[in-house]
């Protein structure tokens, strides 16, 4: 039994937890609480950027603490055992991840249906009916493989029309995780389900039928890998955000940072500001995207979210449920296969912590 470490890791963990709350409150989409439409020019900010000495060495600072956190886990989190159960815990919630996703899609979806917009606040479409009768399905948990694919068909099908969709990307790894791993229980299908494998019911007359689930089972759907497609998603979703609506549109950044007065919360630059929330939500994006420290940045995404909703007040929070949902399934299932969590960083921790030994199971994972 190894004896906990009284290294001081906790500092560098709070360290890093307080660089993102002061960027949080500037990560947003933009659109959502400003109607700058000027896309101001990438040149000039990163200009202002990187020729203002206190914000390289702000940015310099910032690297330099990532990279002590990230070899600081990887040497002492072994050590310390609330790691380690925190871990069994979040896997141990795996049997809940089909109603999380249904959750996670469907409130969001009847909310944009009576709030009077398709998807994105952005798109200020009346679409009630659709909307409301796909989240209502969906949370239901009836036909639901079925409902689920008819949204990611409509929501292609609009974004090929309308790009201002993308700002709603996350839809695409909420539709694709339901239709992996169906409705699960509670849901309608669970209890239709029950009722026509139950001999004697009246129901079980159907039970020669093929159902839903069982198409997508033969088309081998079911046996797609859902954490490696949601990080997919969800990073392309954190990249896009941080990039498009940030560095590429400094004007609208600018606009929130002199809205909502953040620099008198952090007394720096507005453009560090603004390329700093665009730098953490595109990190953010790259590490799901390589399946790296998966977990840690779903922690850090999802703060990111917490603290914009409460840094800018009008910011629409139903916009931002199924972000919330999809990395909360993150924390719980882990970056699975296709991941440097999975193939790179063991390697790295037995390098770096000689003691260290991998729970059963860690590095193979199921998904």
């Amino acid at each position: 039994m190894r004896t906990p470490s009284k290294r001081p890791f906790g500092t560098f963990l709070l360290a890093a937890l307080a660089s993102v709350i002061f960027t949080g409150s500037a990560s947003a989409h933009v659109k959502y609480v400003t109607d700058e439409e000027s896309t101001g020019s990438v040149a000039e900010l990163f200009t202002a950027v990187f020729t203002d000495p206190a914000s390289v060495a702000l940015l310099g600072a910032g690297a330099i603490g990532v990279l002590v956190l990230a070899v600081g886990y990887l040497r002492f989190a072994g050590s310390i055992p609330d790691f380690a159960v925190a871990s069994r815990t979040l896997q141990s919630y795996r049997p809940y991840l089909p109603w999380m996703l249904r959750l996670t899609v469907g409130l969001p979806l009847v909310g944009a249906g009576f709030a009077g917009y398709l998807f994105t606040p952005s798109l200020p479409v009346e679409a009630r009916l659709l909307q409301v009768g796909i989240g209502f399905l969906l949370l239901f948990g009836l036909a639901t493989r079925v409902v689920a694919t008819v949204g990611l068909v409509v929501y292609l099908g609009l974004l090929a029309t309308d790009s201002t969709l993308l700002l709603a990307s996350e839809y695409v790894a909420g539709f694709l995780g339901i239709m992996i791993v169906g409705a699960g229980q509670p849901s309608a299908d669970m209890l239709l389900r029950r009722l026509v494998v139950t001999q004697g019911t009246l129901a079980s007359r159907a039970r020669s039928l093929a159902t839903p689930a069982e198409l997508f089972s033969k088309a081998g759907i079911d046996r797609l890998p859902v954490a490696p497609l949601l990080r997919l998603f969800v990073g392309v979703n954190f990249l896009y955000l941080g990039v498009t609506q940030k560095w590429l549109n400094p004007a609208g950044g600018l606009a929130v940072v002199e809205k909502y007065n953040l620099t008198a919360v952090v007394p720096v630059a507005p453009e560090l500001w603004v390329f700093g929330a665009g730098l953490v939500e595109a990190g953010v994006g790259v590490a799901f995207l390589l399946g790296l420290f998966t977990r840690g940045s779903a922690a850090v995404g999802f703060l990111m979210l917490t603290t914009t909703l409460f840094g800018l007040p009008d910011d629409p929070v139903l916009a931002h449920i199924t972000l919330f949902g999809l990395l909360s399934a993150l924390l719980v299932i882990g970056a699975g296969r296709y991941s440097l969590d999975a193939s790179l960083l063991p390697a790295l921790r037995r390098r770096l912590d000689p003691e260290f030994e991998p729970a059963a199971g860690h590095e193979t994972p199921a998904d």
